[in-house]
């Protein structure tokens, strides 16, 4: 039981810091201005759907995409660690703004996908199936899309409290711990190609 508990601890914080709830929240606020309260709801319910969706598809099929195109699961941890660090650079360099245009239907695209769950959020799933299992992944991925669809019911409210400064400094500690777990990533994939060896 501690192992499980342990498991879903260390599969919790990885998905909580790639889906960067603090950033996500202005978006939707902006996106979602002058919208009634029933077409707010609406969003919400599409994007956390949406999200829930793509997340099980990934956790699901990343071992068949792992046999099927012949990569091993360090090959994966160093390639995912490297794209998780280029997106945690342009998160700190303020880039992050470029996947927040809004098409198609606001709650599928961009809220869900890529907002809530995009490459970041992604490729950490598919890093953490492959290392602690489809369970605990997956029951920390569902708990952060509860934390996620409480916060856009918030969302105004958070915001207030934190003000747009609080809200871009948490972000960015976000961005700097998502940056820390994608060197870890790289040096586990590392250390283990050379035992391997």
């Amino acid at each position: 039981m501690p192992e499980m508990i342990r498991s879903s601890v260390n599969t919790f914080i990885p998905i909580f810091v790639a889906m960067d709830i603090f950033a996500v929240l202005p978006v939707f606020l902006s996106m979602t201005e002058g919208m009634s309260g029933e077409k707010m709801r609406d969003v919400e319910r599409d994007s956390v759907i949406t999200a829930l969706v793509v997340g099980l598809l990934f956790a699901a099929l990343g071992e068949v995409i792992f046999r099927t195109l012949g990569i091993t699961a360090n090959d994966f941890k160093i390639a995912g660690g490297f794209v998780l660090l280029v997106f945690a650079i342009m998160d700190l360099m303020g880039r992050a703004d470029a996947r927040s245009r809004p098409s198609g239907k606001l709650g599928v695209v961009p809220m869900g996908v890529p907002l809530i769950v995009g490459p970041a959020v992604l490729t950490t799933i598919l890093v953490l199936v492959d290392h602690y299992g489809v369970v605990p992944t997956v029951v920390s991925f569902v708990i952060n899309l509860g934390i996620v669809w409480a916060s856009l019911r918030a969302a105004a409210r958070i915001v207030r409290i934190l003000g747009k400064g609080g809200i871009l400094a948490v972000s960015k500690v976000m961005a700097l711990l998502l940056a820390s777990i994608a060197v870890m990533m790289i040096r586990l994939g590392i250390e283990n190609l050379i035992r391997a060896r």
